[in-house]
């Protein structure tokens, strides 16, 4: 298999393997398209993959400045990260959802802004993305047009995923009421905060070993 294709598509490969599993992001796309519809659980999709494309160009290019100062301080990093999630899932908890059936309140570009933001404050992401592309056979440097290959391949993986599970899940948006929108929303804000928490801890054992 040529290199034209072969990159892009254990770069999809690679996407779909970072962003498949179950995080916050997720989360928070799956509550919005059930909330607002496949629109902005879409756009924030989108707003994860560019995040994951940017962690996957650092991991691809291995720019070693980013990748030892990501390891440097993750502690950090997990710390805030892990704040800034616990408050979003208390924020999420207590605000009131909107109506099913009535008009988003909040913009494509906070939407966007913060699901990019979400994806970001995880610095593992890049240290993930080292693992897979070394199992993957992609370890090491090559010419710079064939790392672009790879990570436009990351990006079209890595939305493709946002694109199935939105869709999917807003297949069955009708099933729900404003009831449901509550709960789902409750429900959401506590797997977020839970998943905050879990960063606050973590964060602890890597700033203790420095």
């Amino acid at each position: 298999m040529s290199y034209g294709l072969e990159l892009p598509l254990r770069g999809l490969i690679a996407g779909v393997i970072i962003a498949a599993p179950v995080g916050p992001v997720n989360v928070l796309c799956i509550r919005r398209t059930i909330e607002k519809g496949w629109r902005s659980g879409m756009v924030s999709g989108l707003g994860a993959t560019v995040a994951d494309t940017l962690y996957g160009a650092v991991a691809g290019f291995s720019v070693s400045l980013v990748i030892q100062f990501l390891l440097r301080e993750e502690g950090w990093l997990r710390f805030f990260g892990g704040i800034a999630l616990i408050v979003i899932g208390v924020l999420y908890y207590f605000r009131t959802p909107g109506s099913i059936k009535g008009d988003p309140e909040e913009s494509e570009k906070s939407d966007l802004i913060s699901a990019f933001l979400l994806t970001l404050s995880n610095p593992s992401t890049v240290l993930s993305f080292l693992a897979v592309l070394a199992i993957l056979g992609l370890g090491g440097h090559r010419p710079l047009w064939q790392t672009s290959l790879l990570v436009g391949g990351i990006f079209a993986g890595s939305l493709a995923w946002w694109i199935v599970l939105t869709s999917s899940v807003n297949l069955l948006r009708d099933k729900f009421d404003d009831r449901a929108i509550v709960w789902m929303n409750r429900i959401g804000a506590i797997a977020i905060s839970a998943f905050g928490l879990a960063n606050l801890l973590l964060s602890r054992g890597y700033r203790h070993q420095r």
